[in-house]
């Protein structure tokens, strides 16, 4: 599994990418915004499953890195920084990291971030520190219930077609749905889906949610797929009882 490290401090790199490499990882190492964005370009080789950002580069911001990381990619990103106020934890997760972890950190929790992403985005991560015979949670969500409404699901390239045809949805829309098709039929609490979508919190955020799964229904053209479970939260319905409308949000 090869990770990106982009940190310009030598000495915290060096130590970094001796642990990572015990725990089965290949690290490349940058140690500028250029340089990591450089790297991402694809040349035939397997590409990067995480990349670890600090912020502080020497040429540039690394909230601006990793905007331009996501206009490129989809590749998820752990932004490793000594910056511990919530502004800027927010405003990172806002342009589009997948998690936000401060120094110093405990090298145990770090992995665990890592694995947590890579399973989130539908990456592999058996051979770092984990049994090979383990699947990934995203590995094991069932595929075929989605194929009687013809939808098809691509977590590695992040695309979604129904019926053939391919639907653009934005980061959080893909993560939505990609969560709920885990298990179709499980519903998953509000409070479950921010956590592992946005996380963050449920409490004040309650229309977000309502928005995008509102325009999930509209792009996808299937709005019997995810259905509204009053005062709990959500639930994908790969095949909808007979006569039964799901109730949508305009029904509420």
């Amino acid at each position: 599994m090869r990770l990106l490290l982009v940190e310009d401090d030598d000495h915290v790199a060096a130590a970094l990418v001796a642990v990572l490499g015990r725990h089965g990882f290949q690290v490349r190492h940058a140690r500028s915004g250029s340089e990591a964005l450089d790297a991402l370009v694809p040349d035939g080789a397997e590409p990067y499953r995480v990349v670890l950002l600090d912020l502080g580069l020497p040429d540039r911001d690394g909230f601006e890195v990793c905007s331009r990381i996501r206009d490129r990619s989809g590749v998820p990103v752990i932004m490793v920084t000594a910056r511990a106020d919530t502004r800027s934890r927010i405003h990172g997760l806002n342009l589009g990291a997948d998690d936000y972890v401060t120094k110093p950190y405990d090298m145990g929790e770090l992995l665990a971030r890592i694995h947590a992403v890579a399973r989130r985005s539908g990456t592999p991560a058996a051979s770092a520190g984990r049994p090979a015979a383990e699947p990934a949670a995203a590995d094991s969500a069932p595929a075929d219930p989605l194929a009687a409404r013809g939808v098809e699901i691509d977590r590695e390239r992040r695309r979604v077609t129904v019926e053939g045809r391919e639907v653009p949805l934005t980061r959080k829309e893909f993560d939505l749905l990609a969560l709920l098709a885990q298990h179709p039929g499980v519903v998953y609490r509000r409070e479950q889906i921010f956590s592992e979508v946005w996380r963050s919190g449920w409490e004040g955020n309650g229309r977000t949610l309502e928005v995008h799964v509102a325009s999930l229904r509209a792009k996808l053209a299937l709005p019997a797929l995810v259905e509204t479970v009053r005062g709990v939260g959500y639930r994908l319905v790969a095949e909808p009882p007979a006569g039964i409308v799901p109730e949508t949000e305009s029904s509420r």
